[in-house]
């Protein structure tokens, strides 16, 4: 066995507390000024990086790193919100296509400023551009892994 060495374990530690309070903190400034969660807001996000603000349920939770399950609810309570509709895939119709909705699409264009001042107050702007890189390049090398060890 390798333990980790105390410089390892300080960049562990550190990464893991850090992220979970980033994402408290993003989430709390988006709740509090649009009602909406960050889970959500990512989910609009990606919806609306698709063609026509529209995503294949499969690519979604593929972006977001959920499970079909786990998106398929979330998905179905942000429906009831009217902020996103599911129809089937004209191309396969054994797929499901979430869309954004105009609320949606309202939703997402209020939350937006205050996603991206939150991000940069609380990481960006706290990175010189070279650990801006840095942090960009180690996690492009750590998402790749990950994808490449998923079946």
């Amino acid at each position: 066995m390798r333990w980790l060495s105390e410089t390892e374990m300080l960049a562990w530690r550190s990464y893991i507390v850090a992220t979970l309070r980033l994402r408290q903190r993003l989430h709390r400034e988006l709740a509090e000024a649009h009602d909406v969660s960050l889970a959500d807001y990512e989910v609009l996000v990606c919806v609306s990086s698709g063609a026509d603000n529209r995503m294949r349920m499969t690519e979604l939770a593929a972006m977001l790193g959920s499970t079909k399950s786990r998106l398929s609810h979330q998905v179905g309570r942000m429906e009831g919100a009217g902020f996103l509709r599911r129809a089937a895939d004209p191309e396969d119709k054994r797929g499901v296509i979430a869309e954004l909705t105009p609320e949606g699409e309202a939703l997402l264009k209020q939350a937006a400023p205050t996603h991206v001042e939150g991000v940069r107050a609380h990481l960006i702007d706290l990175l010189t551009v070279d650990e801006q890189a840095t942090l960009g390049e180690a996690f492009t090398r750590v998402l790749e892994h990950l994808t490449d060890l998923e079946p």
